[in-house]
């Protein structure tokens, strides 16, 4: 998995824009800060779908560039963003569940119209373009 860091700007009265130093055509906007990096991932995940992701720049090679320093100290700030890959390669997985737990997946899988890999899935992704 990838992180890339994305610039964070917030003016008064404007919403969140996001850039990407790494990433000069992806750009992204919040009303609200909670919804910075889902907002973010999305963006990445939508410019990947046509271009070829290059690899992120480190922390410390974004904080030696003075343009970066600028808009640091102007205010801005900066947020790490996960972004996964998609990959058309399928790789099969035992995993161990609570009998319970494993009944509740199955009938939340199905109540979405999904396969418990699907679900599951699903769900990884969330939790961790979330953290």
């Amino acid at each position: 998995m990838k992180h890339f860091i994305a610039l964070v700007h917030k003016e008064k009265d404007s919403a969140y824009g996001v850039t990407f130093p790494d990433l000069p055509d992806v750009f992204s906007a919040a009303d609200d800060e909670e919804d910075l990096t889902a907002n973010a991932v999305e963006a990445i995940r939508l410019w990947a779908e046509d271009q070829p992701v290059p690899a992120p720049s480190s922390h410390d090679e974004i904080m030696r560039r003075q343009d970066i320093l600028s808009e640091l100290a102007a205010g801005a700030f900066l947020m790490r963003v996960p972004f996964i890959e998609d990959s058309t390669r399928i790789v099969r997985a035992n995993v161990t569940f609570e009998k319970g737990m494993l009944d509740a997946i199955d009938t939340a899988a199905r109540e979405r119209g999904l396969t418990r890999s699907a679900f599951l899935s699903s769900c990884a992704r969330k939790e961790i373009e979330a953290a």
